[in-house]
Formats: C-alpha cells, sequence, structure tokens
C-alpha cells in the first residue's frame, strides 16, 4: 500500500509517504496556501512523488488533517445562520446555564453572546413539543410555520439552516421532517439538525454544538469538494479521508455533513504520531508534548490509551460541544510567544503571539517583540547556520536587539533576562501538564514525554526536570508527527442514546435493543465505507453518575447481552473511575446510566515500523563545536557544546550534553548531565539527569 499523511499547518503544510510493502518512508513541506489550502495539499503530494519517482496514479490513500472548521470558529468566519427552533427556546443559545467563563469578574466576554454563532433576527420559533417519554407528542408540529420560516430565512440571505428541538435527542421525528421541508423550499441550504449531531440531553450544549456544526459547515463542505476535484484533475484517484477529533478518520461525505467532528483534527493526529512514537519504543504511558509556534498541545496516553475529553470540560473557543473528542489540553506556549511586563509589573511569556508573520525578531520578517525563539538564538540553542537545514536564515542581531530591549526594562542581563523567558515557558508548560496528571490522579515520574512540534524538542528535557519526568522520547520526524500520525489510525464512527437508567430499575432489555441498534447502523455506515465485516471492531461504553451529581464518567462495558453480572462488573469499574478522578467514591450510592455509546472501527493500512540505518561513528555526525548558555547549579554560564546532525548519529551509540541535535524540521536541546542515544526504529530517547 502506498499511503499519504497529510497535516495543514499555518505556516506548512507537512507530507508523510510510506510504501507499507517496501517499508519505507519519505517526508516533504510545503508553505501553506491559506487562500485555499487544498492547493498546498496537492502540491505537497505532487513535489513528493516526483522527488520518489513515484506514479501519482498507484497511491492508494491519502489522509488529511486538516484546520478549516477550527479555523473558522475560532476567527469567528463562519457562513450566515438561521436556526429554527421549539417555541419559547429561541434565546437558549444566548441565554446558556447562567454561568460566567470567569466567576468574579464584572468585565469579560461570553463567547456565546459577544460572538453568537446565529444572530437573533435569524432565529425562528415554531410550534411543536415532543414530550420527555418515547413516542409522546405534546405540541404537533405545524409545517406551514416552518415553510414560512424557511422562506424568511432564505429571504434574509441565510446559507446554513441549525433545527434545535427541545427533545429531539429522544424523538428526532419532528427534526427529521424539518430537514426535509428545507431540502424542498431551500435546497441549497447547508442543513443541520441536531439529533443527528449530539442526540444527547443538555439543550444549551446541544444547540450549541449542532450551531457550531452549521457555522462552519459549509466553509468545511466547499473545501474538502475542492480538495476532491483538484486531488482528481491532478491524477491522484486515492480514496481521501479526513482525522476526526475522536482520534479516527472518516470519508469526505461524512466530515462534509457533520464538520464539527473535525475541530480538533491536527492535534488529535498528534496524539496518535506521539502514540506510534511510544509503540515503537515499547512504551505505553506516555505524555504528548507537542509546541508549535502558537500553542501547545499536552495529551495522556496511558496503557488504556488515549482518553476523551467529558462533557463538563470540551470547549472549542469558549463554545461547550458535545461530540467525541481526544482529552487535549492547549495553552498559549510556542515559539512565537511574546515575553512582556505586564500592566502590574509582572514578568510574563504569552498568550500572545508573533505568528508566522511578522514572526519572532530573529525570523527577519519585521518582528519587533522578543519571543521564545529569539530567547533560544541569544542563548546559543538554535543554529543561525543550520534553521530548517539551512534553507531558512537566522537574524542573530535582531534577536539580541529586541532581548536587549527587555533586560533594560527588568534591569537584568541579556542571557537573564532569555533564561528567565525560557524558564516562564517551560513552567507554564509543566504547570499545565499538572492539570493533566497529578491533578487526575496520575503521576508523571510514571511516563514518558514525547516531544515534538517546531519547538517541543527545544523545550522538553527542561520541563521534563521540573515534573521529575525521567525520560524524553523525540520521534523520527517530530516537526511532522501530526502528519505521521495520520497514518497509524482507522475510520472511526460514534453513536450515542440518552438512556437516564437507575442501577435500582435496570431495564436489560430496553438497553440490550438500544445497544444492538446503535451497533448495527454503525456496521451499516462502515460497510458503505468499504469496510468489509472481518473489519469492524466495535466498542460499548456508558456515561455514568452518582444519582444527584451532574457530570458524568465514561467506563466502558463488555459485548453481548447486558445482564445483572456484567453490569455489576461496570457499576465497579464506575467505583474506580470516580475514585482515580476524585479521590473519593461512593459505593453505596446509586448509580445513573445517562447516556450509552458505541463505537465502530474499520480497519484501515497503516504505516510499518522501519529499522533506521544511519552514521557508522558519532564524530561523522558532529557539525561543530561552540558556546551555548546553561544553567548549571544556579549558576548561568557558557558551555562548550556540541552540535550534531541527527541523520549521522549512529543507532545505539550513547552521547552526553550539553548537546544540540539539528535536523530540518526541528531542533533538540539536550543539557548538561543527560545523555541520549538513537534507538533501533529512529526515536532519539534522552535520559533526564538531575
Amino acid at each position: 500500500m502506498k499511503l499519504f499523511g497529510i497535516d495543514v499547518g499555518g505556516t506548512f503544510t507537512d507530507v508523510i509517504f510510506s510504501d507499507t510493502e517496501k517499508r519505507m518512508t519519505a517526508i516533504h513541506k510545503v508553505p501553506t496556501t491559506l487562500e485555499d489550502p487544498s492547493t498546498g495539499v496537492v502540491q505537497g503530494i505532487l513535489e513528493l512523488c516526483e522527488r520518489q519517482n513515484l506514479n501519482k496514479a498507484e497511491i492508494d490513500h491519502v489522509f488529511h488533517g486538516t484546520t478549516i472548521a477550527t479555523n473558522a470558529i475560532l476567527e469567528y468566519d463562519g457562513a450566515k445562520t438561521g436556526m429554527i427552533t421549539t417555541e419559547g427556546y429561541r434565546d437558549i443559545i444566548h441565554i446558556g446555564r447562567h454561568q460566567r467563563p470567569q466567576n468574579y469578574s464584572i468585565m469579560q466576554e461570553i463567547p456565546w453572546q459577544d460572538r453568537p454563532l446565529v444572530q437573533r433576527r435569524n432565529r425562528i420559533a415554531v410550534a411543536e413539543r415532543m414530550g420527555p417519554t418515547k413516542d409522546q407528542v405534546i405540541t404537533p408540529l405545524e409545517e406551514n410555520q416552518v415553510r414560512e420560516a424557511v422562506t424568511t430565512l432564505r429571504e434574509k440571505g441565510v446559507d446554513s439552516i441549525i433545527v434545535n428541538f427541545l427533545f429531539s435527542y429522544i424523538n428526532p421525528k419532528h427534526e427529521q421532517r424539518v430537514k426535509e421541508i428545507i431540502k424542498e423550499e431551500y435546497p441549497e441550504a447547508f442543513v443541520t439538525i441536531s439529533s443527528d449531531v449530539s442526540p444527547q440531553f443538555r439543550e444549551f450544549e446541544r444547540f450549541t454544538t449542532a450551531s457550531i456544526n452549521g457555522f462552519v459547515g459549509p466553509k468545511v463542505k466547499n473545501y474538502i469538494q475542492n480538495l476532491e476535484l483538484r486531488l482528481k484533475d491532478s491524477g491522484i484517484s486515492a480514496e481521501l479521508h479526513i482525522m476526526s477529533s475522536n482520534g479516527g478518520v472518516a470519508t469526505p461525505k461524512t466530515v462534509s455533513e457533520k464538520p464539527v467532528t473535525t475541530l480538533l483534527s491536527g492535534p488529535a493526529a498528534g496524539i496518535l504520531g506521539g502514540a506510534w512514537a511510544g509503540e515503537l519504543t515499547n512504551r505505553q504511558r506516555l505524555i504528548t508534548f507537542d509546541v508549535g509556534g502558537t500553542s501547545a498541545d499536552i495529551g495522556i496516553i496511558t496503557d488504556k490509551g488515549y482518553s476523551e475529553s467529558s462533557a463538563r470540560d470540551t470547549w472549542i473557543a469558549g463554545y461547550p460541544v458535545m461530540v467525541p473528542m481526544i482529552d487535549i489540553h492547549t495553552i498559549g506556549a510556542g515559539g512565537g510567544s511574546i515575553a512582556h511586563i505586564d500592566e502590574g509589573g509582572a514578568f510574563k511569556v504569552g498568550p500572545r503571539s508573533a505568528g508566522s508573520r511578522p514572526g519572532p525578531a530573529c525570523y527577519g520578517h519585521g518582528g519587533l517583540k522578543p519571543t521564545v525563539s529569539d530567547a533560544n538564538v541569544v542563548l546559543g540553542r538554535i543554529d543561525e547556520h543550520n534553521f530548517l537545514g539551512g534553507e531558512m536564515k537566522i537574524y542573530t542581531n535582531a534577536a539580541y536587539k529586541v532581548i536587549d530591549e527587555l533586560s533594560e526594562q527588568l534591569d537584568l542581563t541579556r542571557e537573564r533576562t532569555a533564561e528567565g523567558i525560557l524558564k516562564i515557558m517551560n513552567n507554564n508548560m509543566a504547570n499545565a501538564i499538572r492539570e493533566k496528571t497529578i491533578q487526575k490522579g496520575q503521576d508523571p515520574r510514571e511516563f514518558s514525554l514525547v516531544a515534538f512540534g517546531g519547538a517541543g524538542p527545544l523545550h522538553a528535557v527542561d520541563v521534563a526536570r521540573i515534573l521529575n519526568i525521567p525520560e524524553v522520547i523525540i520521534p523520527v520526524y517530530p516537526g511532522i508527527n501530526s502528519a505521521t500520525g495520520l497514518l497509524t489510525t482507522d475510520l472511526k464512527y460514534d453513536v450515542i442514546k440518552t438512556e437516564f437508567m437507575m442501577s435500582t430499575d435496570m431495564d436489560f432489555s430496553g438497553m440490550n435493543e438500544d445497544f444492538s441498534g446503535l451497533e448495527t447502523q454503525l456496521i451499516n455506515q462502515l460497510k458503505e465505507d468499504g469496510v468489509s465485516e472481518q473489519q469492524i471492531q466495535i466498542q460499548r461504553s456508558a456515561d455514568c453518575r452518582y444519582a444527584g451529581q451532574g457530570y458524568e464518567l465514561r467506563i466502558d462495558l463488555p459485548g453481548g447481552k447486558i445482564n445483572e453480572e456484567t453490569i455489576i462488573e461496570a457499576f465497579n469499574d464506575f467505583h474506580r473511575s470516580h475514585k482515580a478522578e476524585y479521590g473519593h467514591s461512593f459505593t453505596e450510592s446509586s448509580i445513573e446510566i445517562v447516556n450509552i455509546r458505541v463505537t465502530g472501527t474499520g480497519y484501515m493500512p497503516k504505516i510499518e515500523k522501519q529499522a533506521i540505518h544511519q552514521g557508522n561513528n558519532l564524530e561523522d555526525a558532529l557539525l561543530k563545536t561552540g558556546d551555548a548558555i546553561f544553567e548549571v547549579e544556579g549558576s548561568l554560564d557558557k558551555v562548550q557544546t556540541k552540535f550534531y546532525q541527527r541523520e549521522l548519529i549512529p543507532v545505539g551509540v550513547e552521547f552526553s550534553g550539553p548537546c544540540i541535535v539539528l535536523q530540518k524540521d526541528t531542533t533538540t536541546v539536550i543539557p548538561p548531565n543527560c545523555t541520549a542515544f538513537i534507538e533501533e526504529y529512529g526515536n532519539m530517547i534522552i535520559k533526564v539527569g538531575v
């Protein structure tokens, strides 16, 4: 199989090619074409095909991570949307839950009010009301009102219509009928019904999730259609699959209908790439550490795999989202993060970023603010002659100038100021990791830190030292790790049904019937995507809580018939999960099953393990010896530091810090008192000294 993985970032589009039969891999980077990312995607594929003398017609699969939906919601640049909803519930997406993001601030932004996904004038209520029990109709759907509403929205120039009815998660018939009417009256509109996107209780979160889908939908659908057309016109007939937030890929058709499922497309692929690096090194307990120019994404992988976000803490751009997503924590910390003194006189780094243009001062694009990258240049940790494999010039004097300006305000030396920037940055990232480990009952000392992204390997060892993490893993291609992750996953879909069933009053017959229906739905969908039944795997789970609690924890359930024996074991698992999450459990309390879930996975071809052969001796990899600045025993000194070319370092040969390891897509800093080696499959393993 010939596989391509393409991840589109803000600056570069990363491309990886894998021939699973020959067990060979090649990578490439092209500038992201922001006006139309599909141009850069196709360009990257064609250029790599030319470099590898590959017939583009022989490509079997193209896996793609996209930021179209993410950028649309972050930049508040989506479609003009309209909503049809139940009478009396027109303002649900404005009112929310009367909870403010910052409890004690009298001046704050309320995203769903300051940046409404649907303007109030485009929200129309109609007569309808399903009851809270199955098949109960309190108020029949007034179809004439629906047709009038569609006509009104069409005349207002609305591109996308969202249908949010109160009890559609129990019975979606009214929403489905409205969808049919919209298709009759306004076939050009992009239509979203909440029962298709997120059929579960909590109307504010469900309404908002559907609204996000409608807001980003036309842009994502147009992009996917354009990409398919460009691939076809370029002679690439490979199957296209798009990365979803749940850690799987989906077909273009599915993504076009439910683009909200791609909000964490790129970061999710990064988690998978980190897991792949761990698998190559036989590590299962991993902290993934993806640092780019603007942000740092942190994920946790255990022997049970990666975890999904819960309903209580899944937010994108300040909006709640109720679709399955890998649990990823993002903070504003990256190579472009700006160091500054705030109004209170405190020395801070980020979350503001210089971005790619003008970017850090050292990039020479006109940046005038001191950034993390500039601090690394001042400390000698970025080599001005070997950045991006020598393809990009670094302006050292520009970095000195902006750091000097900050050092005057702080009354510190240039070097102490630069070291202070990195120390603040590293502690910010360490605190973010603490939130996902220590505060969740996990000990970071039992994990390996997998560092990737353009800036992750620069900071990984220092962050690991703060947390007493014993080792750092740097993947073979850390700068394109998300693209690599795309080649490690499968087709994956999730379906959900709100159940509301107490442990004291179990309806096993009803639950088994519901599970069977959900599983049949998923199997049929995967078969439509060309997956044989033998290659389909089904996983059940349930969202549970103690009676009276407001939020749930997810537990796995076995296949086959659910009975008293299996449910007792599941409830014991819930008690254990609750204690791990919160530090206590209530074994005598009743448990409520809120939602049941089924995940369907369809096998896809993947990248294969490839042993590497590089370098004969360590001296051949040594590019030069120069000064770099490190803090040793509290003293900040220039230290003789070796600069190695990673591709020439022989496998299995241990080398010691201080040293800098250079490669095209990133730079790895190995401070004093640390050792490292390249293992069989190409990962760099760094043993962190004190």
